[in-house]
């Protein structure tokens, strides 16, 4: 008679307790070789997707970043084939210049005025657009159009307006026994054109942001201030623009990346930079207008790259601190 093993009470077998001792660490194996088999390939895939794009950005962004650092060091004119390492010559030379100052103002005049008239106006366009009311669709197209156009088009157009001899707009003002003013003459009247003309043609992108943050209010809460007695006001002021706050910081920084970049417009309508000269209006004056000094433009080129680098930090630092997101 074969005996049979009996284990005490409260004690598995001892072949029982070395298989479940060995169960575990061998799904534990299986788990980790499944694992870094499937992050491999998850990482091959990954590669696969964003190496070309990293390499774009790497030879279009970063590459030509770096050329352009290295030729602000030189003393460089524009299709000569030597060159002299001159340092930091070219920035002492640019921030002791006496147009210096002037093309920093009219860089922030020019910045702060189109992104607060853009957002301003493209906010309260965006109240209008989002009325339940016929014909607001071709209104939201009408108003974004002008976004989408070529900025060419757009300077040409608004220069035979402004034209103070054969323009419209002096047409009309001949015809109320007015004079025009000399926009494109007058040193301040032109970046006042330049401006106008910029915030007209960039407002309906605002306009269509501002509206998208609208419709996604939350209507509940909308609707339970309204119970409560507080009026169209009211409710904007404390409710709709705090909940607008992420729309308002988007818009903000790529207004202000845009408009710190701005050039056909001002290229179109104001070719010699007659008190519309920006920075990067000026770094193209100094590399192809009369001087050639493309050493000279790749170092405002720098300093402007510096300047958008040191606000959209300032911004993710502090103004995003009162944007909620919730």
């Amino acid at each position: 008679m074969t005996p049979q093993l009996t284990a005490k009470p409260g004690r598995a077998p001892a072949h029982t307790a070395t298989v479940r001792a060995k169960e575990p660490g061998g799904a534990t194996a299986r788990n980790r070789k499944r694992w870094s088999v499937r992050k491999r390939r998850d990482f091959f895939v990954f590669l696969a997707l964003a190496l070309p794009n990293l390499a774009l950005i790497a030879v279009f962004t970063y590459l030509p970043l770096i050329n352009n650092i290295y030729y602000s060091t030189l003393n460089w004119t524009l299709g000569s084939a030597s060159a002299t390492v001159v340092g930091l010559d070219n920035y002492v030379t640019f921030f002791t210049s006496p147009d210096a100052g002037k093309v920093l103002g009219t860089t922030a005049i020019f910045t702060i005025a189109t992104v607060g008239g853009s957002m301003v106006l493209g906010l309260l366009v965006a109240l209008a657009l989002n009325s339940k009311v016929h014909g607001t669709t071709f209104a939201r197209a009408a108003v974004f159009a002008p976004y989408v156009l070529s900025g060419v088009g757009v300077g040409l157009v608004w220069l035979f307006i402004f034209d103070p001899g054969y323009g419209v707009l002096s047409w009309l003002l001949r015809g109320l026994g007015q004079q025009s003013p000399q926009w494109i003459n007058d040193p301040q009247l032109s970046l006042l054109m330049v401006i106008i003309v910029y915030v007209w043609k960039n407002l309906g992108y605002c306009a269509v942001v501002f509206l998208a943050g609208l419709q996604s209010l939350p209507k509940d809460v909308m609707e339970a201030a309204a119970l409560d007695g507080a009026g169209n006001t009211r409710r904007f002021l404390s409710i709709s623009l705090p909940l607008l706050s992420p729309t308002t910081f988007f818009l903000l920084i790529t207004s202000m990346i845009s408009s710190l970049q701005a050039f056909d417009l001002i290229r179109i309508m104001t070719p010699l930079g007659n008190g519309t000269s920006t920075l990067i209006y000026e770094s193209y004056l100094q590399a192809f207008g009369a001087y050639n000094r493309a050493g000279y433009s790749a170092a405002i080129s720098v300093v402007l790259f510096v300047i958008l680098l040191i606000i959209t930090v300032l911004q993710l630092r502090f103004v995003e601190r009162k944007v909620h997101y919730s």
